[in-house]
């Protein structure tokens, strides 16, 4: 074989070697991209699938009757936050609830105007959570408009010509009230007691009575249906505000959002929009 034809079989030989290893690097490189793309997938979100299921269904809660007005605002949000998801409430007076709950009527979410109604509940394992203060009330003096009986303290209140209405003691609103009543070492006959504090707004506005006691918080949503006397007694029985998720919750997933919406910075600002006062830290 001649020099030349052994120069260009050498040639041959070095670039099908040349060959072989760029073959072999692009296989190399194709799956160091696979293994990349894999770990890049592993580190990806889940789907959809995989992620907190979508809420629907209703949800059903128990509250005090205080709440009527900002609780219906917040479950509109709600059902707007998750389409499919229906809340529907029952108002009334806390004791009330508190035996419906624990005789067994079908709730998920139990918010109560204080804690000795909440406890009717945890007394009996009916809830499933801790329950937790989202917020506080303080009392008010709800008058005629234009508070024509001139009504200034808690003490004008036991004036015999004055037809004054209070929550029944059994009740949040009632036991707060003669918390204060007992504080100022004050005596008050009422022509009513009312099982909830919406009961005994109602008597004021339709002007059965001249005067109740109830929470500023009620006194704020009757707008110019009565006016609102502060008393200084009323700090001393200021009622904290427990909510919490129910045993056997029928929709307890959506129940915990309901919650968290609650106990939002958003759920608080409606709640404070309304006269509720923030809890204690």
């Amino acid at each position: 074989m001649t020099r030349s034809a052994r120069r260009t079989r050498r040639t041959t030989r070095s670039l099908q070697v040349a060959g072989v290893g760029a073959a072999a690097l692009l296989a190399l490189s194709a799956c160091s991209s696979s293994d990349d793309a894999s770990s890049d997938s592993s580190s990806m979100p889940k789907s959809s699938a995989s992620s907190s299921p979508k809420l629907t269904g209703t949800v059903t809660v128990f509250a005090a009757a205080s709440l009527k007005e900002s609780f219906t605002s917040l479950g509109k949000e709600f059902e707007q936050a998750h389409p499919g998801t229906k809340v529907t409430f029952n108002f009334g007076g806390s004791d009330t609830l508190a035996a419906s709950i624990t005789g067994g009527a079908p709730a998920d979410v139990f918010a109560a105007a204080s804690p000795k109604t909440m406890a009717i509940v945890t007394d009996k394992k009916d809830a499933a959570t801790t329950p937790a203060t989202f917020v506080r009330n303080q009392l008010e003096i709800a008058t005629l408009p234009g508070n024509p009986d001139k009504v200034s303290s808690l003490k004008d209140l036991t004036k015999s010509d004055l037809k004054v209405v209070l929550c029944d003691k059994t009740v949040p609103c009632g036991a707060a009230a003669q918390k204060a009543l007992d504080a100022s070492h004050l005596k008050l006959t009422p022509v009513s007691y009312e099982q909830d504090v919406k009961s005994a707004l109602t008597k004021v506005e339709l002007k059965e009575a001249d005067a109740a006691v109830v929470y500023k918080t009620d006194v704020k949503a009757a707008g110019d249906k009565v006016e609102g006397v502060e008393f200084p007694e009323s700090a001393d029985a200021i009622n904290d505000y427990p909510i919490a998720l129910l045993k056997d919750a029928p929709n307890a997933e959506a129940a915990k959002a309901f919650i968290a919406l609650v106990q939002s910075p958003e759920g608080q600002k409606v709640l404070t929009a309304a006269g509720f006062l923030k809890p204690t830290a």
